[in-house]
C-alpha cells in the first residue's frame, strides 16, 4: 500500500487525542500534516481517573491496558472512531544500572478499519527524581539539579504520603513558601519532579519522538496484506565478533510481524554491520 492510499484511509477524519496535559501540542501537528486528520481533545475527559503519577489514584492495570482503555474511553466520549493516547512510566532503566528512564507508549486505534498500532520510546532523557529535604539549601540544590523552574516540582509530606500535596510548582516563591510550611509542621518535606507532560518539557519532547515513530510505523504497510502498521516487534541479538566469530549482545536482526495476518520478516544487519568490534564482545573483552 503506497503512501497516498494510506493517507486516504484517514484524510478528513477526526482524531480524538486522549489527554488533559496538553500532549496534543506535539501529537496533533504530526498527524494533521502526515494524514490530513482533524485532531481534537475531547472535553471533560479526565485521564487521571485511570491513575495518577503521584499515586492518589492507583493505576490498576499495566501501561498497555491503561493506554488502550484511555484511548477507547476518549473515543466513546466523543463518538469518534479514530483515537490516539499516550502513557508514560518512570523509574530505573531496564538495562542500564543506576539510570532513570522515561518509558512512553502511544496507541493509535481506528475502529473503522479495525486497526490498533502501538509504538514505544524508552529514553534516558528525563529529569525524573525525588528526595527528602530538611533545609532550604538542600531544596535549592535539588531544584537546580532537575531544571526548575522550567520543569515543575511537587511537594508532599512524605515519599508515599499524598494526604497533603502541592502540584505544579513553577516559581521560587511558592516552592520556598511550601517548604517552610511543611518544615514547620513536620520537620521535613518530600520534593519530586512533576512528570505531567504540560509541566515537563523534557518528557514532552520524548512523547514527540514516540509520536514521530508512530507516524512512521503507520505509514509502513505489510508486504502481504497491505495493512498499515507493519513494524519491528523484536530485536535479535547475536551479531558475530569480527575477531573470534562468537555471538555478541549487539543486534543481529530486527523481526517485523503484521498484527493483522501474522506475516513476518527478518531484517538482518539493520545497522549495516555484519561484525561487531572485539571491544563489545563478552569473550574477547570479558
Amino acid at each position: 500500500m503506497n503512501q497516498k492510499v494510506i493517507k486516504s484511509l484517514f484524510a478528513g477524519r477526526k482524531l480524538a487525542i486522549a489527554t488533559k496535559h496538553h500532549k496534543e501540542k506535539v501529537i496533533a501537528p504530526l498527524f494533521e500534516k502526515s494524514f490530513a486528520l482533524d485532531c481534537f481533545v475531547p472535553k471533560d475527559f479526565d485521564t487521571d481517573l485511570l491513575g495518577t503519577f503521584t499515586g492518589e489514584i492507583e493505576r490498576k492495570d499495566d501501561p498497555i491496558i491503561t493506554l488502550r482503555n484511555k484511548c477507547l474511553q476518549a473515543m466513546e466520549l466523543s463518538n469518534c472512531d479514530l483515537g490516539i493516547a499516550s502513557e508514560g512510566s518512570f523509574g530505573s532503566h531496564p538495562n542500564i544500572p543506576y539510570v532513570h528512564a522515561d518509558d512512553e507508549f502511544l496507541i493509535f486505534i481506528d475502529k473503522k478499519n479495525d486497526l490498533e498500532i502501538i509504538e514505544r520510546e524508552l529514553s534516558i532523557k528525563t529529569n525524573f527524581n525525588g528526595t527528602e529535604v530538611k533545609t532550604e539549601k538542600e531544596l535549592v540544590e535539588f531544584a537546580n539539579h532537575v531544571k526548575f523552574p522550567s520543569h515543575a516540582l511537587i511537594m508532599q509530606r512524605e515519599t508515599d504520603n499524598t494526604s497533603e500535596i502541592i502540584k505544579g510548582i513553577t516559581n521560587w516563591n511558592l516552592l520556598k513558601e511550601s517548604f517552610q510550611t511543611f518544615k514547620k509542621l513536620y520537620g521535613t518535606a518530600y520534593v519530586m519532579t512533576d512528570m505531567r507532560a504540560l509541566y515537563n518539557p523534557t518528557r514532552m519532547e520524548v512523547i514527540k519522538i514516540a509520536a514521530e515513530k508512530l507516524v512512521k510505523k503507520i505509514k509502513s504497510s505489510c508486504p502481504n496484506c497491505q495493512t498499515p502498521g507493519f513494524g519491528i516487534t523484536n530485536a535479535k541479538r547475536g551479531l558475530p565478533c569480527e575477531q573470534c566469530g562468537l555471538p555478541t549482545r549487539s543486534t543481529l536482526s530486527y523481526v517485523y510481524v503484521c498484527e493483522k495476518c501474522s506475516f513476518s520478516k527478518e531484517d538482518k544487519f539493520p545497522n549495516q554491520k555484519q561484525f561487531e568490534e572485539p571491544t563489545f564482545c563478552d569473550f574477547c573483552n570479558p
